[in-house]
Protein backbone atom coordinates (compact mmCIF):
# COMPACT_ATOMS: atom_id res chain seq x y z
CA UNK A 1 0.00 0.00 0.00
CA UNK A 2 1.19 3.02 -0.78
CA UNK A 3 0.29 6.48 0.70
CA UNK A 4 0.71 10.50 -0.40
CA UNK A 5 -0.51 13.71 0.84
CA UNK A 6 0.17 17.01 -0.18
CA UNK A 7 -0.93 20.77 -0.02
CA UNK A 8 -3.85 22.10 -1.79
CA UNK A 9 -1.78 25.16 -3.23
CA UNK A 10 -4.76 26.81 -5.10
CA UNK A 11 -5.85 23.61 -6.64
CA UNK A 12 -9.04 22.26 -5.89
CA UNK A 13 -8.90 19.17 -3.85
CA UNK A 14 -9.61 16.67 -6.79
CA UNK A 15 -7.25 18.11 -8.56
CA UNK A 16 -4.80 17.72 -5.82
CA UNK A 17 -5.77 14.15 -5.15
CA UNK A 18 -5.99 13.65 -9.09
CA UNK A 19 -2.27 14.52 -9.54
CA UNK A 20 -1.47 12.60 -5.93
CA UNK A 21 -2.97 9.30 -7.55
CA UNK A 22 -1.47 9.73 -11.11
CA UNK A 23 1.60 9.69 -9.36
CA UNK A 24 1.30 7.08 -7.00
CA UNK A 25 -0.04 4.66 -10.01
CA UNK A 26 3.22 6.03 -12.29
CA UNK A 27 5.56 5.22 -9.18
CA UNK A 28 4.00 1.79 -8.79
CA UNK A 29 3.49 0.38 -12.31
CA UNK A 30 5.51 2.51 -14.62
CA UNK A 31 2.21 2.89 -16.63
CA UNK A 32 -0.23 5.71 -17.30
CA UNK A 33 -3.18 6.12 -14.95
CA UNK A 34 -6.09 3.88 -16.61
CA UNK A 35 -9.94 5.26 -17.01
CA UNK A 36 -11.27 5.36 -13.94
CA UNK A 37 -15.38 4.77 -13.83
CA UNK A 38 -18.12 4.67 -10.83
CA UNK A 39 -19.40 1.72 -9.29
CA UNK A 40 -22.57 0.69 -8.69
CA UNK A 41 -23.24 2.67 -6.09
CA UNK A 42 -20.73 5.36 -7.47
CA UNK A 43 -17.44 4.22 -5.86
CA UNK A 44 -14.40 5.23 -8.29
CA UNK A 45 -12.28 2.83 -9.90
CA UNK A 46 -10.00 1.56 -12.55
CA UNK A 47 -11.22 0.38 -15.35
CA UNK A 48 -8.61 -2.03 -16.42
CA UNK A 49 -6.25 -2.88 -13.31
CA UNK A 50 -6.35 -4.77 -10.90
CA UNK A 51 -5.15 -2.05 -8.30
CA UNK A 52 -7.63 0.40 -6.11
CA UNK A 53 -7.39 3.60 -5.11
CA UNK A 54 -9.27 6.20 -2.54
CA UNK A 55 -8.62 9.95 -2.35
CA UNK A 56 -9.90 12.35 0.16
CA UNK A 57 -9.11 16.28 0.78
CA UNK A 58 -9.89 18.79 3.49
CA UNK A 59 -9.69 22.52 2.91
CA UNK A 60 -5.96 22.34 2.88
CA UNK A 61 -4.57 18.94 2.02
CA UNK A 62 -5.25 16.27 0.00
CA UNK A 63 -4.39 12.48 0.38
CA UNK A 64 -4.53 9.14 -1.62
CA UNK A 65 -3.93 5.67 -0.97
CA UNK A 66 -2.87 3.08 -3.93
CA UNK A 67 -3.38 -0.67 -3.16
CA UNK A 68 -3.68 -4.35 -4.58
CA UNK A 69 -7.02 -4.71 -2.12
CA UNK A 70 -10.30 -2.63 -2.17
CA UNK A 71 -8.50 0.49 0.55
CA UNK A 72 -10.37 3.61 1.17
CA UNK A 73 -9.17 6.78 3.08
CA UNK A 74 -11.04 9.78 4.77
CA UNK A 75 -9.30 12.68 6.50
CA UNK A 76 -10.36 15.46 8.77
CA UNK A 77 -8.39 18.61 9.80
CA UNK A 78 -7.57 18.55 13.35
CA UNK A 79 -7.94 22.30 13.55
CA UNK A 80 -11.47 21.27 12.50
CA UNK A 81 -14.89 22.71 14.64
CA UNK A 82 -16.95 19.94 15.71
CA UNK A 83 -20.51 20.34 17.27
CA UNK A 84 -19.44 17.54 20.23
CA UNK A 85 -23.19 17.24 20.51
CA UNK A 86 -23.07 14.70 16.80
CA UNK A 87 -21.26 12.98 19.20
CA UNK A 88 -24.58 11.62 20.82
CA UNK A 89 -26.21 10.69 17.05
CA UNK A 90 -22.70 8.85 15.44
CA UNK A 91 -21.59 7.14 17.84
CA UNK A 92 -22.41 3.36 19.03
CA UNK A 93 -22.49 3.37 23.05
CA UNK A 94 -19.07 1.88 23.04
CA UNK A 95 -17.77 4.37 21.32
CA UNK A 96 -19.29 6.83 23.36
CA UNK A 97 -18.01 5.56 26.31
CA UNK A 98 -14.33 6.17 25.11
CA UNK A 99 -15.41 9.67 24.00
CA UNK A 100 -17.27 10.47 27.21
CA UNK A 101 -13.47 9.67 28.44
CA UNK A 102 -11.43 11.11 26.39
CA UNK A 103 -9.32 14.18 27.12
CA UNK A 104 -10.08 15.71 23.83
CA UNK A 105 -13.55 15.25 22.57
CA UNK A 106 -12.93 17.36 19.19
CA UNK A 107 -10.20 14.80 18.49
CA UNK A 108 -12.17 12.10 19.65
CA UNK A 109 -15.01 12.86 17.54
CA UNK A 110 -12.75 13.90 14.42
CA UNK A 111 -11.19 10.00 15.28
CA UNK A 112 -14.06 7.94 15.17
CA UNK A 113 -16.02 10.43 12.17
CA UNK A 114 -12.93 9.69 10.00
CA UNK A 115 -12.94 6.02 10.81
CA UNK A 116 -16.79 5.93 10.24
CA UNK A 117 -16.83 7.81 6.84
CA UNK A 118 -13.13 5.09 5.36
CA UNK A 119 -15.63 2.46 6.53
CA UNK A 120 -18.55 4.01 4.44
CA UNK A 121 -16.16 4.52 1.52
CA UNK A 122 -14.26 0.99 1.32
CA UNK A 123 -18.44 -0.63 1.52
CA UNK A 124 -18.82 1.76 -1.32
CA UNK A 125 -22.35 2.22 -0.52
CA UNK A 126 -21.76 5.93 1.13
CA UNK A 127 -22.97 7.09 4.79
CA UNK A 128 -27.20 6.18 4.87
CA UNK A 129 -28.59 7.87 8.11
CA UNK A 130 -26.24 8.39 11.78
CA UNK A 131 -23.07 5.77 11.81
CA UNK A 132 -23.89 4.15 14.57
CA UNK A 133 -23.36 0.46 14.37
CA UNK A 134 -19.61 0.65 14.63
CA UNK A 135 -17.24 -0.32 17.30
CA UNK A 136 -14.24 1.43 16.44
CA UNK A 137 -11.67 2.49 19.65
CA UNK A 138 -9.80 5.42 19.63
CA UNK A 139 -6.24 3.83 19.60
CA UNK A 140 -7.37 1.91 16.32
CA UNK A 141 -3.78 1.45 14.82
CA UNK A 142 -5.56 2.61 11.27
CA UNK A 143 -5.86 5.70 12.51
CA UNK A 144 -2.20 8.70 12.26
CA UNK A 145 -1.94 11.90 12.07
CA UNK A 146 -0.40 13.34 8.89
CA UNK A 147 -0.05 17.23 8.11
CA UNK A 148 -2.01 18.61 10.39
CA UNK A 149 -5.35 15.79 10.09
CA UNK A 150 -6.16 13.22 11.26
CA UNK A 151 -6.21 10.43 8.43
CA UNK A 152 -8.02 6.54 8.62
CA UNK A 153 -7.44 3.58 6.42
CA UNK A 154 -9.13 0.90 5.67
CA UNK A 155 -8.53 -1.70 3.92
CA UNK A 156 -10.80 -4.95 2.54
CA UNK A 157 -11.60 -7.78 5.19
CA UNK A 158 -11.40 -5.47 8.21
CA UNK A 159 -14.38 -5.43 10.20
CA UNK A 160 -16.22 -2.50 11.81
CA UNK A 161 -19.76 -3.00 12.27
CA UNK A 162 -21.04 -4.05 15.57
Amino acid sequence: MKLASCTLKGRTGHEAGRALLEALYREETGLPLPAIAAGEWGKPGFVDSDWHFSISHTKMHAFCVLARENVAIDAEELSRHMNLKLAEKILSPMEKAQFDAAADKTKALLTFWVLKEAAAKLSGRGLHGYPNNTAFSLDDTRVREMDGCVVAILTEGETYAV
